[in-house]
């Protein structure tokens, strides 16, 4: 019986400089599209390939440090993954400034993002004489890590392999938590308890939505404070 193709929105994320358009052109190759996301004139770039019958559509995100909304990247990159959820997520992470680039990878898990890490200008790592540990990365972030050079196309088969296997994963999987001390823990609990349940919890998970507002973060302020009005109405 012949396998009933399916296609597959995926998004690739990333810091600005990590080679996320290396990894989009390494992948799509010419078949790609450009256009601006509704309302606004930052460039929205997909594109598609074929693996093991599926047709996977990329989705190359604006780059951004981090999914706090004080750019309109941010506000573009985040939106997109909380509201229209896609399959899997390709991080891309400069493997030659891992520190900086985990602290956007850490966002991504905390919103459930299924993550595949690109592993990214690999050669520049090895050439500083780092050694990075893929196997034991990969267990901490509980995600696949394939080593890439985008811009000599090393990676692509195994990227791809990567990708499918997280689609086809049915495994559940325990969600990413980052402990926030003694202090912060029991306030964010009670506020996650708050803001469960309610109209925008499917979109938003609670804990995530919680630890924005303790960030100050206006455009979750916003959607709470709409959601209040409308209660109150």
């Amino acid at each position: 019986m012949k396998k009933e193709s399916k296609r597959v929105m995926v998004a690739v994320a990333g810091q600005p400089n990590t080679g996320k358009s290396a990894i989009f052109n390494m992948l799509t190759g010419a078949r790609q599209h450009v256009a601006n996301y509704p309302g606004v004139t930052v460039e929205k770039r997909t594109g598609t390939y074929r693996y093991k019958g599926d047709t996977v559509e990329l989705v190359d995100l604006p780059g951004t440090y981090s999914l706090t909304c004080y750019t309109q990247e941010e506000r573009i990159a985040r939106d997109f993954l909380l509201q229209e959820k896609p399959s899997v997520v390709i991080d891309i992470v400069d493997a030659s400034n891992l520190e900086r680039n985990l602290y956007l990878t850490f966002q991504l898990m905390e919103i459930g993002s299924p993550l595949v890490i690109a592993l990214n200008i690999m050669d520049v790592a090895e050439r500083r004489g780092f050694k990075i540990d893929i196997q034991g990365l990969s267990s901490q972030l509980k995600a696949l890590v394939v080593p890439t050079v985008g811009n000599r196309g090393k990676g692509k088969k195994e990227l791809k392999e990567a990708v499918w296997k997280t689609y086809n994963n049915t495994a559940p999987v325990d969600p990413f938590r980052i402990n926030y001390g003694e202090e912060l823990e029991p306030v964010l609990s009670s506020l996650e308890e708050r803001l469960s349940g309610g109209e925008f919890s499917e979109t938003y998970p609670p804990r995530w939505l919680a630890i924005k507002l303790l960030e100050n973060d206006r455009e979750a302020w916003k959607l709470v404070e709409r959601a209040v009005s409308r209660k109150e109405r």
